[in-house]
């Protein structure tokens, strides 16, 4: 297509989209696996993912087809009728999480929220602890237990008053106790943040300040889950259980879905909490197929496998302000004593889609069905920039 399509296109957003995104100067027409292409024709190697929502790669083929079988049979239905798709698909979270209940929703942020509200109804109190550079959404609730001034402070006042600690110290964790508190919210693995990994015993010993306070804790498993780090959650790494956990972005194999699952004992009660699209037909259709490609290709060792193939590639080459690697599976951050934005647009000129976080993190979140010869050219252009 012409260089002419794209000016329209981008004309077009420029005068009817409201303008909160600073997009790349490219307009993505399709993709297959772990590469896009633009209206131009020019292929990128894509380790954004969406920013690890297409887990499964581009248009797997398990996914596009149980989303054009469901569409040939119902598309959408009322909560307030059953349907068989979205019974199996929370039986098989049940199976591959360990918990008990699950309530679907369309979002990350909307799976925050949903936890959120169940943790005060469960508990009966109101307070959140979160950790400083922590990402749980942008809506009311989940923009309070999100760190990042920028992101909060044109709209305060916001559902609490924020309380944040040093992510990986518990102790800063156990003194922001208080009797309001109802919960700690926590990713396993920081992604906004930096790709911020935690110390060993970290997590474990959060869990046992929940217990012994009485207190909920949850997990936002929006980035790490589905695959990620190698592991069908991040949880699993750590050998412990949340009392709720959020899911969303690679939960849909690039359809929007999003759900919390919860421990016995901890549930909504009729009414108590309802989304019009969460959980429909075609989204649900949408996760068994991700979750089915994730089986049938082998993706859990392969990340693994992978991850540790692109983090050692990264760590043997010349990148000029190298500082540091670190991450789970292909959930990985390359740390540079610069900023990364010049890297970025380098990287897309030479055909790879790169994100930064913090400034100086490059997140290198690409589908997992990304090959070692894509790898190798993804490690050659950042050394290049």
């Amino acid at each position: 297509m012409s260089s002419i399509n794209y000016e329209s296109i981008t004309q077009k957003d420029a005068a009817h989209v409201m303008q909160t995104y600073g997009r790349q100067p490219i307009v993505l027409a399709s993709g297959q696996g772990a590469v896009v292409r633009d209206v131009n024709g020019v292929e990128y190697i894509d380790c954004v993912a969406g920013i690890a929502v297409n887990n499964v790669g581009h248009c797997h083929p398990r996914v596009v087809d149980a989303i054009r079988s469901q569409a040939e049979k119902l598309i959408h239905v009322s909560n307030l009728y059953y349907t068989e798709v979205q019974a199996n698909l929370a039986e098989e979270l049940v199976k591959l999480t360990g918990m008990e209940r699950a309530f679907f929703c369309n979002s990350g942020a909307e799976a925050v929220e949903a936890a959120m509200k169940l943790a005060r109804v469960t508990t009966g109190k109101t307070d959140f602890i979160a950790a400083e550079r922590s990402f749980h959404g942008r809506t009311m609730g989940s923009l309070s237990v999100t760190y990042k001034e920028m992101y909060r402070a044109p709209f305060k006042p916001l559902v609490q008053e924020e309380i944040f600690v040093p992510y990986d110290n518990a102790s800063a964790m156990a003194e922001a106790i208080t009797e309001n508190t109802a919960a700690i919210i926590i990713e396993p693995i920081q992604g906004e943040g930096g790709i911020n990994v935690p110390s060993e015993g970290y997590l474990q010993e959060v869990r046992r300040i929940c217990d012994d306070h009485g207190i909920l804790l949850i997990f936002d498993e929006v980035q790490t889950g589905f695959g990620r780090t190698g592991k069908w959650f991040c949880k699993d790494h750590f050998g412990i259980q949340p009392d709720i956990m959020c899911m969303a972005k690679a939960m849909g194999g690039g359809f929007p879905m999003g759900g919390i699952v919860a421990k016995k004992g901890i549930t909504f009660s009729k009414g108590q909490h309802a989304s019009t699209f969460g959980g429909n037909p075609l989204a649900c259709a949408a996760a068994l197929g991700s979750i089915a490609a994730i089986k049938e290709d082998g993706l859990l060792k392969r990340t693994t496998e992978l991850g540790k193939y692109f983090m050692d590639k990264l760590r043997q080459a010349d990148i000029p302000g190298f500082k540091e690697v670190r991450g789970r599976g292909l959930m990985i951050g390359l740390e540079l004593e610069r900023n990364c934005t010049e890297i970025v647009d380098h990287a897309r000129k030479h055909g790879v889609l790169l994100n930064s976080t913090s400034e100086t993190v490059l997140r290198l979140a690409p589908p997992l069905v990304i090959d070692k010869g894509q790898i190798d050219r993804v490690v050659e252009v950042i050394e290049q920039a």
